[in-house]
C-alpha cells in the first residue's frame, strides 16, 4: 500500500505566510507598546509576564536573584529593566554554562 504524495508550489503559500507574519508582528508591537507604557509592575503582574506564579517570583526576589523596588506601604514593584535583567541572567545554553 502506497501513501499519497503531494507537491505544492511554494509561491502559492507566500501571500498566506506573509499575512500570518504581518499579523503576528502587529500583535507583538502592540504588546511591546503596552509594556513600554508602564513604569513598574506588581508582583502578580511581573510573575505572569515571566510565566511564574507570584510566590515563585517572591522567592526569587528573597534569594536575591531579581531586583525589585519597594514603594509606599512596602509594596513590591518590578521595572521592565528588572525583568529583562532577570531574564538575561537566566540564559540557557546547551553546554550548561547558562
Amino acid at each position: 500500500m502506497q501513501g499519497a504524495a503531494f507537491q505544492f508550489d511554494p509561491e502559492v503559500f507566500k501571500p498566506l505566510i506573509e499575512q500570518a507574519v504581518e499579523a503576528a508582528m502587529t500583535r507583538l508591537e502592540e504588546a511591546r507598546a503596552t509594556v513600554a507604557d508602564r513604569l513598574c509592575y506588581s508582583e502578580p503582574e511581573a510573575a505572569a509576564m515571566l510565566g511564574l506564579e507570584p510566590h515563585q517570583l517572591r522567592d526569587e526576589r528573597l534569594r536575591g536573584r531579581i531586583k525589585a523596588s519597594s514603594i509606599v506601604c512596602r509594596r513590591i514593584r518590578y521595572t521592565p529593566a528588572d525583568l529583562m535583567e532577570y531574564l538575561m541572567s537566566r540564559r540557557w545554553s546547551k553546554d550548561g554554562s547558562g
